[in-house]
C-alpha cells in the first residue's frame, strides 16, 4: 500500500489492543522522529517513550486521555526552548507527525493528546525545567477502525499563487 494511501487512512485511534508493539517497530516509529527537519537542523526535542503500566496510568488522568493506560507506549514530545526559543514547538510538532506517519505505515495506530498538566508530566517522568511539553502521542494497535471524520472541500481551502 502507498504511504499517500496510509496518510490518508490514518484516523485517531483511542481503543487498543492489549499487544505490545514490537522493540523494532518502535525504534522505526523514534527514528522517524529523530530525522525530522528542525530549524538551523538544531534539533530541540527530546522524546520519553512510556510503556510501563503505572506510568501510563498516571497519565491517563484527564478528562479526554484516559486510553493512554491501555496504549502499548505514549510518546512525550519534549522540546528545548532555550535552544531554539523561536521554533521548539514547530519542530518537535513536525518530529512527532513524522511519528505518527511511520506509527500509520507499520499498522500501529495513534492520537495526538493535549489533555495534560506540564508541571505534573514533567514530575513524573523527571523531565528537566528547561524543556516544555509539547504533546503527548498515544500509540498501539487499533481495536477500533473510526470512520472518517467530515473534513473541508479541497477547493474551500487549497488557494494557487493568491488567496
Amino acid at each position: 500500500m502507498s504511504l499517500v494511501k496510509k496518510i490518508f487512512e490514518r484516523r485517531s485511534i483511542r481503543k487498543y489492543k492489549p499487544d505490545p508493539i514490537p522493540d523494532k517497530v518502535l525504534k522505526n516509529i523514534l527514528e522517524a522522529g529523530r530525522l525530522a527537519p528542525s530549524a538551523s537542523n538544531r534539533q530541540p526535542w527530546h522524546f520519553i517513550a512510556v510503556t510501563d503500566k503505572t506510568l501510563k496510568q498516571q497519565l491517563s488522568q484527564g478528562r479526554w486521555n484516559r486510553f493512554i493506560a491501555d496504549s502499548a507506549v505514549t510518546i512525550v514530545g519534549c522540546g528545548d526552548q532555550k535552544s531554539a526559543p523561536k521554533w521548539y514547538r514547530i519542530d518537535v510538532t513536525i518530529a512527532l507527525q513524522n511519528m505518527v506517519i511511520a506509527a500509520q505505515a507499520q499498522g500501529v495506530g495513534s492520537c495526538w493528546i493535549g489533555d495534560f498538566v506540564e508541571e505534573d508530566v514533567k514530575k513524573l517522568l523527571d523531565i528537566p525545567e528547561k524543556y516544555r511539553i509539547i504533546a503527548l502521542l498515544s500509540m498501539g494497535y487499533p481495536a477500533e477502525q473510526p470512520k472518517p471524520k467530515n473534513k473541508k472541500a479541497f477547493e474551500e481551502i487549497v488557494h494557487h499563487d493568491k488567496f
